[in-house]
């Protein structure tokens, strides 16, 4: 469902301190921006934040980076961490699109990608949109560290298979998939929006975990 537009969101995450816009300016400084050395972990497509904000409790002594484009959403993403910045003080917010993630972050700068219920575009001719397309995947190679993760998850049974080849023809190791993500397979699963709709409709999750060797 596509949101109405909100002329307030936009300056107003101009006006969230959490919130990022300017890769020339944080480029190689996110070190710096947390204050500490721990690594760091970006979502690509964050939505409203749940997922990474559950992430951020469970472990605070990762840094995370939620990456999102669609303004509409994400200015009450950084409502929801502004308010929650006495008790998670380990997310940052960037506001920009997965295929300017290089001008943000230096080569090896980043541990582990997140990548939840990006949109499959199912026509062929529309292929090379995909988050996981190797287009893409160049920018992820060059600022993940050598042995970094990619965490990938769909409803998409399609978009999944396309995306096991992307990521094995392009330097990446399969390290544990499943067309049909249970409890069983990962405890520590966490549920996202998306996520727990299709789950109301049985249809099952497609998940992946793959290591980059450069």
């Amino acid at each position: 469902m596509r949101l109405r537009y909100k002329p307030f969101a936009l300056p107003e995450l101009h006006e969230n301190k959490l919130v990022y816009f300017d890769p020339k300016e944080n480029k190689g400084r996110w070190k710096e921006i947390f204050g500490n050395d721990n690594p760091i972990h970006i979502e690509i497509g964050a939505g409203r934040g749940g997922f990474i904000k559950e992430l951020a409790l469970r472990n605070p002594d990762i840094n995370y980076i939620a990456v999102e484009m669609d303004e509409k959403i994400f200015v009450y993403t950084g409502r929801m961490f502004l308010e929650e910045e006495e008790n998670i003080q380990n997310v940052r917010l960037l506001k920009d699109k997965a295929e300017n993630l290089a001008e943000f972050f230096e080569e090896d700068e980043v541990d582990k990608i997140y990548i939840n219920f990006s949109n499959p575009w199912p026509k062929k001719k529309h292929h090379k949109r995909r988050i996981t397309h190797p287009r893409q995947l160049v920018n992820y190679v060059k600022i993940l560290k050598n042995g970094g993760l990619v965490e990938f998850k769909t409803d998409d049974r399609p978009f999944f298979e396309d995306s096991l080849e992307y990521f094995e023809e392009n330097g990446f190791e399969l390290l544990e998939y499943t067309f049909d993500l249970t409890e069983e397979f990962k405890a520590d699963n966490i549920v996202t929006e998306y996520e727990r709709k299709w789950r109301k409709r049985d249809i099952p999750i497609n998940y992946l975990k793959v290591e980059l060797h450069k």
